[in-house]
């Protein structure tokens, strides 16, 4: 089990990632606060809105806030229709945004809550061009199944709806998708606290995305520290492989046999 720690690799599609803790860019109040974010906590995957990319806008080009040596995902944000995330993907692809993709089609104004069905379409047709995609989800098992079948390279269930910071909510859902789907599930919204964040971790999930918690913190290059902490204890405590629960209470030393031998 030692060894499988030190070697604790995350492979999706063609990168090789040691930390599992990704990061979102929205909600900052201020773009010039993204690099300290991401390196103090340690993320390698930073996820952006395609809407916020401008490459002849140097000051608010988001990209520009990016450490170039993370990798960036671009994300559909906006699209109600799988075709409209399809063009969003390609158009980001253009720009120079590399083959990552993160599918989210929303036509739910109210919840915010994934379309499943238009988001299994547009994974189809994305992964048959090459795309590694990464499609936000309803936490449902035939609905990941066919995105499996569709060629997706990781899962990523929602925990609560987006931006809510009401953590876990989903916890029984994502368990059956991480017993059942041989993919990656990286769990994407809701999580609101770096305690909620371990917890996923140690149930199996490969992976968490944060942004509102982080973004909306009072100090949030230190909130982005203590989530890189706690997704990596929430890793190493599921390697680890924890305890059984018990019914009942068992003393972790003898009570009989040294006040009358």
């Amino acid at each position: 089990m030692e060894t499988a720690m030190l070697s604790d690799i995350l492979k999706i599609g063609d990168k090789e990632l040691t930390s599992r803790l990704f990061l979102g860019t929205g909600k900052f109040a201020n773009n010039r606060i993204i690099p300290e974010v991401v390196r103090t906590s340690g993320s390698q995957v930073v996820t952006v809105a395609l809407r916020r990319v401008d490459p002849d806008l140097k000051e608010e080009n988001i990209v520009g806030y990016i450490p170039p040596e993370c990798t960036l995902m671009p994300n559909t944000s906006g699209a109600r229709t799988a075709e409209e995330a399809v063009r969003i993907a390609r158009l980001a692809k253009a720009a120079g945004c590399g083959n990552w993709i993160k599918i989210e089609v929303i036509s739910d104004n109210r919840y915010l809550l994934p379309d499943n069905f238009e988001t299994i379409k547009a994974t189809e047709i994305l992964a048959a061009e090459g795309f590694v995609v990464l499609p936000y989800m309803s936490p449902d098992l035939m609905a990941a199944k066919r995105l499996l079948e569709a060629g997706a390279a990781a899962v990523m269930p929602l925990g609560a709806p987006i931006g809510t910071n009401r953590g876990l909510k989903t916890k029984e859902l994502v368990k059956i998708l991480i017993e059942e789907i041989p993919l990656p599930i990286i769990v994407d919204a809701g999580i609101g606290r770096p305690s909620e964040a371990a917890e996923a971790m140690e149930m199996g999930a490969s992976a968490v995305l944060v942004n509102t918690a982080v973004a909306t913190a009072s100090n949030p290059v230190t909130m982005a520290q203590a989530f890189g902490l706690a997704v990596a204890a929430g890793r190493k405590a599921y390697l680890a492989g924890p305890g059984a629960i018990q019914d009942y209470a068992d003393a972790s030393s003898p009570l009989t046999g040294f006040l009358h031998e």
